[in-house]
């Protein structure tokens, strides 16, 4: 195993904004010392001041102790020029995302630095193999992608160019790690891990709004209190700010040529161009003003649930909501049966979604008789306060307050979407499962660390793959082939590895290795 730098040798971050004086930050706290640099006048001045009131809030809070936050100042220094850098063992690039600029800077710190010395980029965004093309000894340059911010957020992608060498990848690898971090390796592609694999996050958000499923807060809050997310996609892209992650989608969607699962969104484009960019200037998808108030997310009114129900056949994911009913104080009786797992009562067979749409149910008479009704994914059965539920166009007016009464009975909110195929947590969730089980196939990373990178990156409650497993990946294949065969479009289909996966019961978090 390759070791790290070694401890106590120096370390220089180039730019001293927000990520580089994070960067900074961790590497003086595992005792490293920090030469920070910046080409701006004033930078580095206002990074150490920055850095001063962080380590005294630090104090105050009991965080650390003030000997801990004496030492991090002290190892932080300030330098003018890039060659006061030439004795770090390690200098981390962190300036602004714009290729030409970034090629410039690192042959000049190329220039200054001994030959064995690791470079590394905290681009985002950017391609690592392209970012080393302009250097001399490319294989000693590697992506070390931070997260905002650097001194908290636990991952780090280490990014490996087409020149990259695995002894410089695995040192880095492995000083992260010292660093108290948790690293991943993955290749130079577009968006790298967390920024690939989480495009359709924000993308299936978009357009189930645009498509008239639910607004916005209600979509927001189906992903919080059913899918277990800590933010739902507007509330989290009006955090990140629209301009950010407008740019990030564009370039993940231009560097893989277009592929439909990364296009940007025009709802997303119009607010950018309104200057509505989220919580920076007051308003995005939510007004953040200071007479704003917050909507509330829609919200069926209280129904009487029903005394029995009859659970048919297997639920599958869905089976822990019997539990909850029992609890709830209604009766259960299982039927077993062949063909998809239903609940009924009073005359309505209520189905987990599988990305069929109740009314495309309701006119193939699947089910026999009834009104059709359909619920979406859950994360946590014990946790879990609000569901997503859509009835048939043709379905009885009745039938949707007899369904909310269920659920309510189990201690659920229940929100009315409009039937829309997958709903909002299974349709994200599959989308994301599929993103990265390509990755998987192409050989970004491997499954345990894209797992690992969005739970830690974007606080995700599962890996996308370690989920589909507990879905089902036939299922999940289910879910996407139903959502293809209702819109027709090439953005839901199913990943060649997730199929054979399906065909042959293995799971997608198993690995890549299929012979």
């Amino acid at each position: 195993m390759a070791a790290p730098i070694p401890p106590g040798s120096p370390v220089a971050v180039v730019g001293a904004g927000t990520m580089g004086a994070g960067i900074a930050q961790v590497a003086a706290a595992a005792g490293h010392p920090v030469f920070l640099f910046d080409s701006v006048d004033g930078a580095v001045d206002k990074a150490l001041d920055d850095l001063r009131l962080r380590m005294e809030s630090s104090v105050a809070r009991g965080r650390r102790s003030a000997d801990e936050a004496a030492s991090i100042l002290e190892l932080v220094v300030g330098c003018g020029w890039l060659a006061e850098c030439a004795t770090a063992a390690l200098v981390i690039e962190a300036i602004v995302e714009d290729l030409d600029v970034k090629r410039e800077v690192l042959a000049e710190i190329e220039e200054h630095t001994d030959p064995e010395t690791i470079i590394a980029t905290n681009t985002s965004s950017l391609s690592v193999t392209a970012i080393a093309s302009g250097l001399a000894k490319p294989q000693r340059f590697v992506g070390m992608h931070f997260f905002n911010p650097a001194p908290v957020m636990p991952l780090v992608e280490i990014v490996s160019g087409a020149a990259t060498s695995e002894v410089y990848a695995a040192s880095a690898y492995a000083t992260a790690a010292e660093w108290g971090k948790q690293p991943v390796r993955c290749a130079s592609t577009p968006g790298f891990i967390v920024n690939r694999v989480a495009r359709p996050f924000y993308g299936e958000g978009l357009r189930l709004l645009d498509e008239g499923a639910a607004d916005e807060v209600t979509i927001d809050a189906v992903m919080t209190g059913s899918g277990g997310f800590r933010m739902g996609p507007f509330a989290l892209m009006d955090l990140v700010g629209l301009d950010v992650n407008l740019a990030v989608s564009k370039s993940v969607f231009a560097q893989s040529f277009h592929d439909s699962r990364f296009a940007p969104h025009t709802r997303q484009q119009s607010l950018v161009d309104a200057g509505r960019l989220g919580r920076k200037t007051g308003r995005g998808f939510y007004d953040y003003g200071p007479s704003a108030q917050a909507d509330d997310a829609s919200t069926l009114p209280e129904h009487v649930g029903p005394a029995e129900v009859e659970a048919h056949g297997d639920l599958g994911w869905a089976a822990p909501l019997l539990d909850r009913l029992i609890d709830g104080g209604v009766r259960v009786d299982r039927v077993p049966a062949g063909g998809p797992g239903h609940i009924i009562f009073d005359g309505v067979h209520l189905v987990p979604t599988n990305g069929t749409t109740a009314t495309e149910l309701a006119a193939t008479h699947t089910l026999g008789t009834g009104e059709i009704a359909v619920f979406d994914l859950v994360h946590d059965w014990d946790t879990a306060n609000r569901i997503a539920v859509a009835v048939a166009d043709q379905a009885a007016p009745d039938t949707l307050g007899k369904v909310a009464g269920l659920f309510q009975a189990a201690g659920f909110a229940v929100s009315r979407l409009d039937d829309s195929p997958g709903l909002v947590v299974m349709r994200t969730v599959a989308q994301l499962a599929a993103v990265a089980t390509d990755a998987v196939a192409v050989g970004v990373a491997t499954a345990e660390d894209i797992d690992t990178a969005m739970r830690l990156g974007t606080n995700y409650p599962s890996g996308p793959l370690e989920w589909a497993d507990r879905i089902g990946v036939r299922q999940t294949v289910t879910v996407l082939d139903n959502m293809h065969g209702s819109f027709g479009e090439d953005r839901y289909r199913v990943p060649g590895l997730m199929r054979r996966r399906s065909l042959t019961g293995r799971h997608l978090s198993e690995g890549e290795n299929d012979g």
